[in-house]
């Protein structure tokens, strides 16, 4: 039998290469968030799949509320906003005072945090899935044989322009010019009269935020379940950790080689699918064990 028999046409394969790169995108979501939490607070934030989780279910209670496609998007603009306050309430309430204390404690209390919100999520959704209806219908033809949902685009869309904001926002605010400097020398922050709680708590809303906005953005696209951020998280720790810890576009890099390669994947061999990402992040880090790019604080 002829080998090339065996692989997949162009038009699948092509398919397969935008179907992994919009689930990149969502990735890239809650993987940036966690970069910028890591490289700033220097705390390895385990709830942050939890946020995703949560941006997910209240994307479909406003959807629900409000009802049509407008339910939706309205919920794309609102959901993040809540996630995001929510982790303001966790940081002032809990993580601030643990940022001088060892890592182990860090990893315990955002690992309790997951514990807590997965159950209060069954006590007010109730443990069966969620959906939510796709806001935008039918597919787009890319070339003359391949066709993606048209909702896709707007996940192909999500990630340059989260990249592209986060990029501006920590090199040309100067907010974002003193979240980098806090992250190299808090003391001397201090020391200058800024006060370095406000842009840790700063910092964090930004991370909720971007997990809550991909849990929102994927709601249509999946089944809403308690527990769903689990995968998710440990594929972005991967991700952060290849792509170059504090770097946007290394983490943005890093999240569509996770992606495109966990899609092809699913097509060669569905059985083991879930080993792709970890031997992507194995070869990856033994031809570059600091990382894909430099790491930036």
């Amino acid at each position: 039998m002829d080998f090339l028999t065996l692989l997949p046409d162009f038009s699948t394969m092509t398919s397969q290469v935008f179907i992994g790169l919009s689930r990149a995108m969502i990735l890239f979501m809650v993987a940036v968030g966690l970069t910028v939490s890591i490289g700033v607070l220097r705390v390895i934030n385990f709830a942050n799949g939890t946020f995703y989780m949560l941006g997910a279910f209240t994307a479909w209670s406003i959807a629900m509320w409000v009802g049509g496609t407008a339910g939706f998007w309205v919920a794309l603009l609102v959901a993040p906003l809540v996630v995001s306050v929510l982790g303001l309430v966790v940081e002032a309430g809990l993580l601030r005072r643990l940022y001088n204390r060892p890592r182990l404690l860090q990893l315990l209390l955002t690992y309790a945090v997951v514990l807590l919100f997965n159950d209060i999520t069954k006590i007010i959704w109730g443990v069966d899935f969620k959906t939510i209806e796709v806001p935008l219908k039918g597919f787009v033809t890319l070339f003359s044989n391949v066709s993606l949902p048209s909702y896709n685009l707007i996940l192909l869309a999500s990630g340059p322009l989260v990249a592209f904001g986060l990029w501006f926002f920590t090199n040309h605010t100067m907010v974002g010019k003193i979240t980098r400097a806090t992250a190299t020398d808090r003391e001397m922050v201090d020391a200058l009269g800024i006060n370095s709680k406000k842009i840790f708590a700063i910092v964090f809303m930004l991370s909720c935020y971007l997990a809550g906005l991909g849990g929102a953005l994927i709601a249509p696209t999946t089944n809403i379940v308690v527990g769903m951020g689990i995968t998710i998280l440990v594929n972005a720790v991967l991700v952060v950790v290849v792509g170059g810890l504090g770097n946007i576009w290394g983490t943005f890099l890093a999240s569509i080689i996770f992606g495109v390669g966990e899609s092809f994947g699913l097509l060669i061999a569905p059985r083991f699918a879930i080993v792709f990402p970890f031997a992507i992040a194995t070869v990856l880090l033994i031809l570059r064990p600091t990382g894909i790019m430099k790491s930036v604080w």
